[in-house]
């Protein structure tokens, strides 16, 4: 490991995965040595079509030769974003047709938490146990995992939990409540799907209050499911929309949607209602509008669902207990976290790139960009298995 990278670069745990990136392309990362890796877990879900996308690369380079940042955000008319922002319009369903483009998904939250507030007048604010939508103050307020907040308390005033699936927790939403935020597939928590028409229940019983439900696409967004956003799997309509990660082809950015009648409460009383420098960055803004084309474009979605059949098909061994999730959105499910923790660090240096998830220790995540091949994925699989092997034998000896 690099000793400058611990010296002089804030880390985010004690124990960092360290490798030295050389380069990267396709479906694969390479080290300083030229090891290569498989990648399975697309930076986090944020490199929708893998490393070093021709279109994507192409799309920054031609708008690098126009013009980079000219003005803060909303006053000047910049066609790549304008551009990205109409053909979002154009693939969501009514009234969800404005779009303001952010620096990424944690303040995409904080945007669509002051919208509700805005739209409603209201201050109460309901997330879910174990949701995880961002580390930011608002966002780490409607986070529900308390481990991870205590020490940065107090965090925002009115802010309620609910349990993701328990229809019985709904009463707890009322005349009081601004919004109702919640990730469309719980990623943190261990990849967990609504069901049993869950979504469409909060759909109701916000519409019956008049709360704004908000939907967290940060991590299903951009064709991960099978749909360009995951609400879509589950025929229901949400008021807000945040999305960030896969959008844009690895380059940072995060947005919020609505319709314009709410959005435009954000233009007065008051004024600059919300504000950034550098979103809707035209470069930024360029990667995305490709990145969204490409996908849309081809059979890429679709591919998506026969993927997960294939992973599901080869990923089958006794330290697997279940695979949870939807699409290339993936969690194989093993006993413990510490048989998970030996899984993804041996698969690492046998060159493939696994993770983890933040609060399900037991889980191991599989978001390979959605470019992956079957070849890719019977590779990395056989990776996977022959590791589980080894673990399995370490486990019986003991």
């Amino acid at each position: 490991m690099n000793p400058d990278f611990i010296k002089y670069q804030a880390q985010t745990s004690p124990y960092p995965l360290g490798m030295e990136v050389s380069h990267a392309v396709g479906s694969y990362i390479y080290d300083t040595n030229n090891k290569k890796y498989l990648d399975f877990v697309a930076g986090v879900s944020a490199c929708t079509l893998g490393h070093q996308h021709p279109r994507v690369n192409q799309a920054i380079k031609d708008q690098l030769d126009k013009y980079s940042h000219v003005m803060v955000y909303g006053e000047y008319s910049q066609s790549p974003a304008v551009a990205y922002c109409k053909l979002i319009a154009s693939l969501l369903p009514a009234p969800l047709n404005k779009t303001y483009l952010v620096n990424s998904g944690t303040e995409a939250i904080e945007g669509s938490l002051k919208l509700a507030r805005r739209v409603t007048e209201r201050s109460q604010l309901i997330s879910c146990h174990n949701a995880y939508h961002g580390n930011t103050m608002g966002s780490m307020s409607v986070m529900g995992f308390e481990e991870r907040k205590q020490a940065f308390r107090p965090l925002l005033p009115d802010v309620d939990f609910i349990t993701f699936n328990n229809e019985e927790d709904l009463l707890k939403i009322t005349t009081k409540t601004a919004g109702v935020l919640l990730e469309t597939i719980q990623g943190g928590a261990g990849f967990i799907e609504p069901f049993n028409d869950y979504l469409k229940k909060v759909r109701q019983r916000c519409t019956e209050v008049g709360a704004m439900m908000i939907l967290d696409e940060i991590q299903p967004g951009f064709g991960r499911t099978g749909k360009l956003f995951g609400f879509q799997n589950y025929d229901v309509v949400p008021d807000i929309i945040a999305m960030g990660k896969g959008m844009g082809g690895g380059m940072p950015v995060g947005a919020f949607t609505a319709s314009s009648a709410m959005m435009d409460l954000l233009t007065e009383n008051p004024k600059l209602g919300h504000i950034t420098t550098f979103g809707g960055h035209p470069v930024i803004a360029s990667a995305c509008l490709a990145t969204l084309q490409e996908i849309i474009e081809t059979d890429l979605m679709q591919e998506t669902l026969e993927k997960e059949k294939l992973f599901r098909s080869l990923l089958v061994h006794p330290l697997i207990q279940e695979i949870r999730g939807k699409g290339l959105m993936l969690a194989p499910m093993t006993k413990s976290a510490d048989i998970t923790n030996e899984v993804i660090l041996r698969c690492q240096e046998k060159g493939l790139i696994l993770f983890w998830l933040l609060f399900e220790g037991c889980a191991i995540r599989i978001t390979p960009p959605l470019t992956i091949s079957e070849e890719e994925i019977r590779e990395g699989c056989a990776t996977m298995i022959e590791v589980m092997n080894e673990v399995a034998l370490i486990i019986g000896n003991q």
